[in-house]
């Protein structure tokens, strides 16, 4: 299996295809360079990403993804690394992406998943990343938001065997939400901003993960010079 890096250097093995992992981060913390260092990492272990674009552009995130010198042109012609854009719809815009949602609204969504993705292969080298699943909250009344996360994509990853980071912003849902949402995932990994006498810190912890044993601990993320994102050793 493809490898996951920053969550599987802190557990002792590998995280079962089909595992829908929940990741709750601070809009400060370094969650979204995560995404595609963990992109980068996946797909040079052997594996395919999917990429939710929500919080940005797709070609903002390729922009990142050449800098960290993976071919995303070539990939994308392989079908290795597929974009999904979500973004340009909430600008109330037409998306020119090959696969997009430029329609939001779960009632839509909800026939498009049942209809489609929770038929597809199963595909267990396929990593889809969503960014910012938040963003579906802006455009739908939060029970709605999260029955389809928990009737459609979640199963629907299980299903086919894909494994499956969700994003969600913390201080933003109600704690029912956030509750509910951490009940129906096999892992809850948090991304935050801290600041020590002084000292701002970037850091990451796995809260919970079934079946899989882990270190609890926060760690420290170190940063270089291309956003790489790592463990501070």
């Amino acid at each position: 299996m493809p490898h996951i890096p920053l969550i599987e250097d802190l557990t002792k093995e590998p995280i079962p295809a089909g595992s829908n992992i929940l990741v709750e981060y601070d809009p400060t913390s370094q969650w979204y360079n995560a995404c595609t260092t963990i992109t980068v990492n996946w797909i040079r272990t052997g594996g395919r990403v999917g990429y939710a674009a929500c919080a940005q552009s797709p070609d903002s995130v390729r922009g990142q993804l050449k800098r960290l010198e993976l071919d995303s042109d070539t990939l994308e012609k392989e079908e290795t690394l597929i974009f999904s854009d979500w973004y340009t719809g909430t600008l109330g815009q037409k998306s020119k992406e090959e696969y997009h949602h430029d329609a939001l609204k779960i009632s839509e969504l909800s026939i498009k998943f049942s209809q489609s993705f929770m038929k597809g292969p199963v595909e267990p080298d396929f990593l889809i990343i969503s960014e910012d699943e938040s963003t579906l909250a802006r455009f739908n009344e939060e029970k709605a938001w999260v029955e389809f996360e928990l009737t459609r994509k979640l199963p629907a990853m299980r299903l086919r065997k894909i494994v499956f980071l969700m994003g969600v912003m913390t201080g933003i849902h109600s704690e029912w939400a956030y509750r509910r949402l951490e009940g129906g995932c096999d892992g809850v990994i948090d991304f935050k901003f801290d600041e020590l006498g002084g000292k701002g810190r970037d850091l990451i912890r796995i809260r919970m993960m079934r079946n899989v044993h882990f270190d609890r601990e926060w760690h420290q993320l170190k940063v270089g010079e291309k956003f790489e994102v790592t463990l501070e050793k």
